[in-house]
């Protein structure tokens, strides 16, 4: 007699029917678009917990380097005087007081570039003004000033990093501020769609709005999802329209050609959060590319380095006392091939 046995008598595996893999919903414009939106939604999210990680960690990082730095940036403030006092002198060569001028000129740059320092009236001061000759006003004409905006602050960020960001700004060439303009301009041709709410909305609210559904069954849901439509248009918040859109728009009922073009614009969104990213993470402030002991050692030898160049200023600011003392350190300077300190 044979008996059955169910743990033994089991079909083997390749004879179990394989479910085919569910198609994705909607068409292909539609299955881009959703993704298109869920790849920004993930990225912002990243840059979201990348802000606040960094702004934590500047937060700690000024509080052991700030005084440290503040101790610096006073002791350079202090040589202004003395060197400026020195010009007026009448007392050094004509090549000496050029050297006076880059002095004073490296150490108003030092403070402006590192610490944030506002040193713009010093370098207005002595900076050798520029002669423009025919070919810079052609140039001028050819490409237009751009106003460049102040770049945005990042969370928390000390008000001498905000500063020292502005300067740099400033400091961008004719050709490096029309390139920005160009690329300013393609993003903008990018995202004017993106920029259009009403559109959206009224493609929504043809969708979902309660009062164009005969289903009584359906009015409730239709009603509060008019709400979140209708708020987010309020609030101006079109990325919460796109989310909607996604999640709810039928595929007989979506244009492709419309999807293509907010998936475009999302995908140049995507390249942006992107760079955001990239910068927040290996950017010049450098707070996310070290943490932990490795952090923590940085900033010792920064403190340090801060401590050493505290202590040189403040030997610098007594030779400054004296005119033969400065002229000293003209000439050490000049050998070791610098001209500032």
């Amino acid at each position: 007699m044979h008996l059955h046995n169910p743990y033994t008598d089991l079909p083997a595996a390749n004879s179990l029917p394989t479910p085919a893999p569910a198609a994705a919903p909607g068409t292909p414009a539609q299955q881009a678009f959703t993704e298109a939106v869920a790849r920004v939604e993930g990225l912002r999210q990243r840059l979201r917990e990348l802000q606040a990680a960094q702004a934590e960690a500047r937060r700690r990082y000024w509080q052991q380097v700030g005084p440290a730095a503040n101790t610096v940036v006073q002791a350079r403030q202090a040589l202004f005087v003395p060197l400026e006092e020195a010009l007026l002198l009448g007392y050094f060569s004509r090549l000496e007081e050029q050297q006076i001028t880059a002095l004073l000129l490296g150490n108003a740059r030092t403070l402006q570039d590192r610490f944030g320092e506002d040193a713009a009236e010093m370098l207005r001061k002595y900076a050798p003004r520029r002669r423009t000759d025919d070919t810079d006003e052609e140039d001028e004409e050819k490409v237009p000033a751009v106003a460049t905006p102040p770049p945005p602050a990042a969370a928390g960020q000390a008000p001498h990093e905000q500063a020292a960001e502005a300067a740099r700004a400033r400091r961008k060439s004719k050709q490096q501020r029309a390139e920005e303009a160009a690329a300013q301009a393609g993003r903008n041709q990018e995202q004017a769609l993106l920029a259009n709410t009403k559109t959206l909305y009224r493609q929504l609210a043809r969708a979902h709005h309660p009062d164009l559904s005969r289903d009584e069954s359906t009015h409730g849901q239709r009603t509060q999802l008019m709400q979140r439509i209708t708020e987010a248009y309020e609030a101006n918040d079109l990325y919460t329209l796109l989310q909607l859109l996604a999640e709810t728009a039928p595929a007989n009922q979506t244009d492709d050609t419309l999807l293509a073009r907010y998936t475009q614009a999302l995908q140049q969104q995507q390249t942006e959060l992107k760079q955001r990213i990239q910068v927040l993470q290996y950017g010049e402030n450098g707070f996310g590319a070290t943490t932990g002991k490795k952090r923590e050692q940085e900033i010792r030898q920064l403190k340090r380095h801060l401590k050493a160049e505290a202590e040189y200023l403040a030997q610098v600011l007594q030779l400054l006392q004296e005119p033969a003392g400065l002229r000293q350190l003209l000439r050490e300077l000049a050998t070791e091939g610098h001209d500032t300190v």
